[in-house]
């Protein structure tokens, strides 16, 4: 193909394939035959096919003609829907969100749930991306967890909405942590955070004598752990996000949480107060936690 096909192209083939005839497509496109026939026989040339048979019984669609024929009739029916379409676009409310692959599920089944009448376009990337894209007018607002741990910016607004304390969870099968003042001594520990913590969370891990081993995702940590029956320490959200049959929730041995921050441009959020604090809520895993509590089962240091 030499060159773009235009809507006349596309109208042309559409009209002569429904037809079968070029004079009954010309008198339809309110031109003469010759002139059809001039432009059929210009785009076969483009297109370096042939895309009618044609005689004096009509016009019959070559297998190539076909196809060009059915891709038009979509592509021109989806070319007259686009102005009622965009006149829809600018009548509803909409918002485009940024956070990180960690988050994505908690995130946007959070704004999905608490702005039903809101169509959230997302986007997931890293937190010092997202920062910039909303800075530079690219996102409405970015949900991250490295705010306080990076420079944000300069105009940019931050509202902090939320912490999630590290726990630790234990798997079924996993045996209960050891006495004193080195409870995971020898013992091998899946973390992963959200944040820029890693390696501060290693260091704490080892410390306790514990083999601190780094989970490529937060929910692969949890799957590794219960596969090898060992420790995962991860934010609470995770363990409340994905929870198994089994699962007990403590208290972490290291200290750390993770900060939510919704990060946008003034003047004001474009996320109501009201709903900021029902989707931190979900993002939290207040929805999650009482089947978190019924899949993990009494346990003296359960998190609450």
């Amino acid at each position: 193909m030499t060159s773009r096909l235009t809507v006349e192209d596309l109208t042309l083939t559409e009209t002569v394939a429904r037809h079968g005839s070029v004079g009954a497509a010309a008198k339809e496109l309110l031109t003469t035959q010759p002139s059809a026939s001039r432009r059929l026989a210009a785009l076969e040339r483009r297109l370096g096919v042939r895309l009618f048979e044609r005689d004096t019984t009509g016009a019959r669609p070559t297998p190539a003609g076909r196809e060009l024929a059915r891709q038009a009739a979509r592509l021109l029916a989806d070319i007259d829907a686009l102005p009622d379409q965009v006149l829809a676009a600018t009548s509803a409310a909409s918002l485009s969100v940024g956070t990180i692959q960690a988050l994505a599920p908690m995130v946007f089944t959070a704004l999905s749930v608490e702005l039903d009448h809101v169509t959230v376009h997302p986007e997931i990337d890293h937190g010092p991306v997202l920062l910039q894209q909303v800075h530079d007018g690219l996102l409405d607002a970015a949900i991250v967890t490295i705010a306080d741990q990076t420079t944000v910016p300069r105009g940019l607004h931050r509202t902090a909405m939320g912490v999630s304390p590290l726990v630790l969870v234990l798997p079924d099968g996993a045996p209960a942590l050891g006495k004193g003042a080195r409870p995971l001594a020898g013992r091998p520990v899946l973390y992963s955070t959200f944040d820029r913590t890693g390696e501060t969370v290693r260091q704490r891990l080892s410390a306790l004598g514990a083999r601190p081993l780094p989970a490529p995702t937060i929910e692969a940590g949890l799957r590794i752990a219960r596969h090898r029956r060992s420790c995962a320490l991860v934010p609470e959200l995770a363990a409340r996000w994905y929870p198994a049959p089994g699962d007990r929730i403590q208290s972490s041995p290291v200290p750390g949480q993770v900060a939510l921050s919704l990060v946008t441009r003034p003047p004001g959020s474009p996320v109501p107060a009201d709903a900021l604090e029902r989707i931190t809520a979900r993002v939290l895993g207040a929805g999650q936690a009482e089947q978190s509590a019924r899949v993990a089962g009494p346990s003296p240091r359960s998190v609450r």
